[in-house]
């Protein structure tokens, strides 16, 4: 039987898998987080292509899956595209490998809103994928993109201490443009909400991908029988990383809810 996979450069995408599973429980899964060259966003767009498809492979080639989500924001604007035009229909034609930026985009527009914030990596803002999508979907809506690049290493290595001066200082410049929503641009991003549940007024959405991307997914496996029908239903979950720290088991351990069994694995 196959399984689905979850790729992200680090341990945020785990807020996205734990909520996964919550709706899916009987499916089969398998996590891939590249900690050893995490973070993404200060790297070259060859770089994080290479990293991306190198686990993508492990993936679909030794894990089994047959859908893969690419939880990770960056990696989605950097290796996307160029992963399913050339890699995966050359060596995988009948799997799918998914993003996270338009299903979170679609479901920002269902608020309504004339301005959105995006806080994310500086590669992913450099990319301005979220300003070209937006585009297409509606042309009349602004969006105002943050860099934030001390964020996830903070996260990933407990220093939660310093989150909320430097996020403070992060949103400022979006919210002089008065926005009404803000997309948590990264899998890492969830963990931020106590923060800027103090930081933001009221009124803006807090747009994060672990509460729109299961339910995004559902609704794909819905749409597609012939993929859901080959994922096994053993309720298993085998998490790979490719450096184990204690850093890192200490921050799955707080994402996940629990202490996943971290295995090493090598790209």
């Amino acid at each position: 039987m196959m399984r689905i996979g979850f790729f992200d450069s680090g341990l945020g995408g785990l807020m996205i898998l734990k909520a996964a599973r919550q709706v899916l429980p009987r499916h089969d899964f398998v996590y891939f987080g590249d900690t050893l060259h995490l973070p993404y966003g200060g790297r070259s767009n060859d770089a994080i292509y290479d990293y991306t498809e190198q686990a993508i492979d492990h993936l679909l080639r030794k894990e089994d899956c047959n859908l893969v989500i690419v939880a990770c924001n960056t990696a989605s604007a950097a290796a996307l595209r160029r992963l399913q035009q050339g890699y995966l229909a050359e060596n995988f034609p009948d799997r799918r490998v998914l993003g996270v930026v338009i299903p979170t985009l679609e479901a920002t527009l269902e608020y309504g809103c004339k301005k959105i914030g995006l806080l994310a990596t500086e590669r992913l803002v450099q990319s301005q994928i979220y300003q070209m999508e937006l585009q297409k979907l509606d042309p009349e809506i602004e969006i105002f993109a943050a860099a934030a690049p001390l964020l996830v290493p903070l996260i990933e290595n407990n220093g939660q201490k310093w989150l909320p001066s430097i996020l403070a200082d992060y949103i400022a410049p979006l919210l002089e443009h008065g926005i009404e929503a803000l997309i948590l641009g990264c899998t890492h991003y969830p963990f931020l909400r106590p923060y800027l549940k103090e930081l933001l007024p009221p009124h803006v959405h807090v747009i994060s991908q672990d509460e729109i991307i299961p339910a995004k997914l559902v609704d794909y496996l819905q749409r597609h029988p012939e993929i859901d029908s080959a994922i096994g239903r053993d309720g298993m979950t085998k998490f790979l990383v490719t450096d184990i720290t204690n850093n890192y088991i200490r921050t799955a351990t707080e994402i996940y809810g629990t202490a996943p069994k971290l295995e090493k694995t090598v790209l």
